[in-house]
């Protein structure tokens, strides 16, 4: 309960340890709250300079090694995985979608408070229609089989759960992903069907990975960068982009320009290349 104690913990985290920016910040935040809401001091200086650390450059997959770690899933990961890959959506995006946050008809994607709780529209593949209307129909029978057995509805975000009590029990707002069975809300403490964990499907993505032989560092987050660099690559243009990511500021989309073939920089061929030729 001493910020002495804090300040050094902070200082190991910055220097020792050498975490990430936004690591930093978070355990800068969680202090700061607990001296001053759970110890009730009015003023805390904890003194120590955070260490800004440098955006890293994304990893991105080639065509076939999506395909290739998409054929080692399981149908349970392997629907949500093309979406994520073909929409370009962050995991709590993708798994958080309800039947109303996607229009087959007009080809879109509606995220609804992403990061930032910002709302934006994003594209549905046409490659996808036919998978998800069938996925559609199995969705309404694991809907009404809950409704049937007098089951809990679905969370609803924010306050809508007072503002409209019924709409959790409504198809419209049914997961996209539900999970197999109940687990308990901890907001609420009641048991209903929430949707895919994401844990489970970042190590299913990984998995499957591994037993592709993608040679990368592969998480979930690998296909919303894909999406974006491969939509680079076929002439998307850099602000339009922006608006599909749901970034506040275009330089973080210019991140993808770093390791797009053929855009920026990286569109430079090898002097060796230029030399010897191909071979």
């Amino acid at each position: 309960m001493e910020p002495e104690a804090a300040r050094g913990f902070l200082e190991d985290l910055v220097g020792e340890k050498r975490r990430s920016f936004a690591t930093q910040r978070q355990a800068l935040c969680a202090l700061a709250f607990f001296f001053k809401e759970v110890c009730g001091m009015t003023e805390v200086d904890l003194g120590v300079r955070l260490r800004k650390t440098q955006p890293r450059v994304p990893v991105v997959l080639e065509v076939e090694e999506i395909l290739a770690l998409i054929a080692k899933l399981t149908s349970t990961w392997s629907l949500p995985a093309q979406l994520q890959y073909a929409a370009g959506l962050r995991r709590s995006e993708l798994l958080s979608l309800r039947i109303k946050d996607i229009d087959l008809g007009r080809r879109t994607v509606t995220v609804r408070g992403g990061k930032g709780d910002r709302d934006r529209v994003t594209v549905f593949p046409e490659a996808l229609v036919g998978l998800f209307e069938r996925h559609k129909r199995a969705l309404r029978e694991l809907y009404e089989a809950d409704r049937a057995a007098g089951r809990e509805g679905v969370a609803l975000p924010g306050a809508l759960s007072s503002k409209m009590p019924r709409a959790s029990e409504r198809w419209e707002w049914f997961w996209w992903f539900p999970a197999s069975g109940e687990s308990r809300d901890p907001e609420t403490g009641v048991s209903r069907r929430h949707h895919l964990h994401p844990s489970a499907y970042g190590m299913a993505i990984a998995d499957a990975a591994r037993r592709a032989g993608v040679e990368k560092r592969v998480t979930s987050h690998a296909l919303r960068h894909s999406f974006a660099t491969h939509a680079l690559e076929s002439g998307v243009h850099l602000r339009a982009l922006q608006q599909l990511l749901g970034h506040a500021d275009v330089a973080t989309t210019e991140i993808y320009t770093h390791v797009s073939i053929g855009v920026g920089g990286a569109g430079i061929r090898s002097p060796l290349d230029l030399v010897v030729g191909s071979p």
